[in-house]
């Protein structure tokens, strides 16, 4: 069973930058793509960013820029890298763990992988 617990959420001005953290457990890391989705209150899922087993990234144009994600195999964890961020950024953020689309990873595929974590809050105020 995988499991995966993120940590590294909380409150930033404009401008400032957080880095979130997903521990993950259970799994083989190379047959997975793994990727970060947020969700704000009243709007619908957005894949944020992902990482194919071959290392390629993938990111939404929302953030794409500002935001960097990366894996540690041999911590088997999976970090997202927030700068310059913006009020709109403002959500609760999962990571997530996709057996389907290990090698094409899509960014927006991620919203509805197989496992998720419980999500991280990031609030980002004007």
């Amino acid at each position: 069973q995988v499991q995966l617990v993120e940590s590294g959420g909380g409150s930033v001005q404009a401008g400032g930058s957080l880095r979130l953290s997903c521990a993950a457990s259970g799994y083989t890391g190379n047959r997975y793509c793994m990727g970060w989705f947020r969700q704000a209150p009243g709007k619908e899922r957005e894949g944020v960013a992902t990482i194919a087993s071959s290392d390629r990234t993938s990111y939404a144009d929302s953030v794409k820029g500002r935001f960097t994600i990366s894996k540690d195999n041999a911590k088997n964890t999976l970090y997202l890298q927030m700068d310059s961020l913006k009020p709109e950024d403002t959500a609760m953020y999962y990571c997530a763990a996709d057996s389907r689309f290990p090698l094409s990873c899509p960014t927006d595929g991620v919203k509805e992988a197989n496992y998720r974590g419980q999500g991280t809050q990031v609030t980002v105020s004007s």
